[in-house]
């Protein structure tokens, strides 16, 4: 008889105990969402996940590079390239949920030390800038889309033989206007909204028809977390955002 005593006795505990735990697990924050992104998207894509009812982790990166992880299994909800041949090879790889959408587009210029004053897109006065040491810092054009439109832009303007051998290549477009930024280069070959805020100045516009468009999709990767669609849809919805940070829709 004692011995079914203490075994209801225990049974009732372990309900109660199970009745009190049941609430504060479903009161658990969720996991974040991971988001893999484009560098160049940084400065935007902090404020809009900043202003998301949720936790987000956010991995910054080469289009080319966050493209591959993706592919071969890294963990994220949500991918934002500035590419899309790059969405195109993900989307081929199976590994995404549904359509990629538009999330903004952006401009590509040259950029120079503050109060460096506008510099002509002609070889001769980009060369005499430079000096005998001087180098332009760019996207490596194979992983990373700011450096393929820079290097196709160059060769539609017919500047890319006389500056090849004056780039350093960067392994993002952040990267590059860093070293606009720290004086190490006089020149980079960055997107409009790397400009905004960050102390450089534009030495020339790189006229948009020498370039392909510079479009950023976005797509949530097949098998996420809850919620990564909302969150897409959040992205899309800040156009606001991504303008005020130079870009546009």
């Amino acid at each position: 008889m004692a011995s079914r005593i203490r075994s209801d006795v225990t049974r009732r505990a372990l309900l109660a105990a199970m009745l009190v735990a049941g609430p504060f697990r479903a009161g658990a924050q969720a996991p974040p969402l991971t988001i893999f992104a484009a560098a160049s998207l940084k400065p935007a894509l902090d404020e809009i996940a900043a202003a998301w009812d949720g936790p987000v982790a956010l991995s910054y990166g080469g289009s080319g590079t966050l493209a591959r992880q993706v592919a071969a299994g890294a963990p994220a909800d949500v991918v934002l390239l500035a590419a899309v041949d790059w969405m195109d090879w993900l989307a081929g790889q199976g590994v995404l949920d549904g359509t990629p959408v538009s999330v903004a587009t952006n401009r590509l210029v040259m950029a120079g030390p503050p109060g460096g004053g506008p510099v002509p897109l002609e070889a001769a006065a980009i060369l005499g800038r430079l000096g005998a040491d001087g180098r332009i810092a760019m996207g490596e054009p194979m992983s990373v889309p700011a450096g393929r439109y820079a290097q196709d832009a160059l060769e539609a303007l017919g500047l890319w033989q006389a500056l090849a051998q004056r780039m350093l290549y960067a392994e993002d477009v952040r990267a590059a206007l860093a070293y606009v930024a720290r004086g190490d280069v006089p020149f980079g070959l960055v997107y409009g909204s790397d400009i905004v805020g960050s102390g450089v100045s534009v030495a020339a516009e790189i006229p948009s028809e020498a370039h392909d468009p510079i479009a950023y999709p976005g797509a949530v990767v097949a098998g996420t977390a809850a919620g990564a669609r909302d969150f897409l849809d959040h992205v899309v919805d800040a156009r606001d955002v991504f303008a005020r940070h130079g870009f546009a829709s």
